[in-house]
């Protein structure tokens, strides 16, 4: 009885150590799947978002090239999503419009089918903005609510409603700029809700670029990665220096290329005093120093692709790294095609959103150097 009861515990304890084993594995399995499918949800979403944001911008681009960025003279945030319905709305919104400067000084006697143009500008502008901020808002709530979003996320991604709340304002303070004593907004305030809306693009594209999938090649070098980070930040700098240019409509002040005017290094560059003041409200200079910022970022990136063939050829690294070469280069093509046919409506406006574009790729492929966001710990598979 002894010799026939051992071999029976023997056979059935592995049994169920076995089954257990597997058992957690598959509930593992599970919640790696499970993460994700969130993960692809929160992708798709942030990629609408993005795309409504480009969209945005482009409109917006639209607004400054028409002059249509003063024709609302009030901050609505909620009945200001309705537009006038009827002739008397039309015409208290004319009389508005004719109280500020741009009105008096400009296109004073516009008709009010003249009016209608613009006003239609910046709401569409406006609209999109508050449509961005429900896209971006309600899946957010409810990924959050439905515990979906990953801890190290939060945050974050919550950071991000507030950063787009504080964008509706400075779009307010920008145009505010230009109802008393201006005929324009101010070219400071432009650059600085032009620039806030692009950091705002590229922290969703880090975020979703973190969610994704990564091939998992070695990082070549830790210069490599570094030099993305750089080539992202210059980008931000140089959208910066372009939103200068547009409030300045410092496009027209040369129309030649490769020279200004003939010469390499213009004169009147520092003609204003204190010397400071013509890098943000000289015409020539902004243009001129937006220039050298193009040709510093097409060098920088040649270098950094250079290097990338260098040191992860056959990687994704490097592939990235030629596609984004690429891209900057197209950009400086239509950058040059701006300047010598004197600011276009279609080359301008394909100059700004092509901008956020190479930004957006510049942000994924520094982003591509760290790789997926690692698991969260309840999730990890355990060997």
């Amino acid at each position: 009885m002894t010799v026939n009861s051992a071999p029976t515990l023997t056979t059935v304890q592995p049994a169920e150590v076995n089954g257990t084993l597997s058992s957690e594995r598959e509930d593992v399995i599970a919640a790696v799947e499970h993460v994700r499918r969130n993960r692809t949800a929160q992708r798709i979403w942030l990629a609408i978002v993005l795309f409504a944001i480009l969209a945005l911008v482009l409109v917006g681009g639209a607004t400054r090239l028409t002059d249509s960025g003063l024709s609302i003279t009030e901050w609505k945030p909620i009945h200001g999503v309705i537009p006038p319905m009827s002739e008397a709305d039309w015409q208290e919104e004319l009389e508005l419009y004719r109280q500020i400067p741009e009105y008096q000084l400009i296109n004073k006697g516009m008709s009010l089918d003249e009016f209608k143009t613009i006003y239609w500008w910046e709401w569409v502008h406006r609209f999109l903005a508050r449509s961005v901020g429900i896209l971006f808002g309600v899946p957010f709530l409810f990924f959050l609510v439905t515990g979906r979003v990953e801890k190290r996320l939060r945050w974050p991604l919550f950071g991000l409603l507030v950063l787009g709340g504080l964008q509706g304002a400075v779009g307010w303070w920008m145009v505010a700029s230009g109802l008393v004593d201006r005929v324009d907004v101010s070219q400071y305030r432009l650059a600085t809700h032009l620039t806030l809306a692009c950091m705002i693009f590229a922290a969703i594209v880090w975020v979703m670029r973190g969610l994704a999938p990564h091939s998992g090649d070695p990082v070549p070098s830790a210069g490599l990665r570094r030099g993305a980070g750089v080539l992202a930040g210059l980008m931000l700098v140089q959208i910066y220096l372009g939103g200068l240019v547009a409030g300045l409509d410092a496009g027209l002040a040369s129309s030649t290329w490769p020279l200004m005017n003939g010469e390499l290094v213009p004169p009147g560059l520092l003609e204003i005093t204190p010397a400071w003041r013509n890098f943000f409200e000289n015409e020539l200079t902004v243009q001129f120093v937006h220039r050298l910022g193009g040709y510093l970022l097409f060098v920088l990136t040649l270098w950094h692709m250079l290097a990338a063939i260098k040191r992860g050829a056959g990687s994704t690294h490097y592939r990235r790294a030629i596609v984004l070469f690429a891209m900057v280069t197209v950009q400086a093509l239509i950058g040059i095609t701006v300047i010598v046919t004197q600011v276009p409506f279609g080359w301008a406006l394909a100059h700004q959103g092509w901008a956020v574009v190479v930004l957006g790729f510049a942000v994924a492929h520094w982003r591509g150097f760290y790789g997926a966001y690692p698991l969260e710990a309840n999730v990890r598979i355990r060997h």
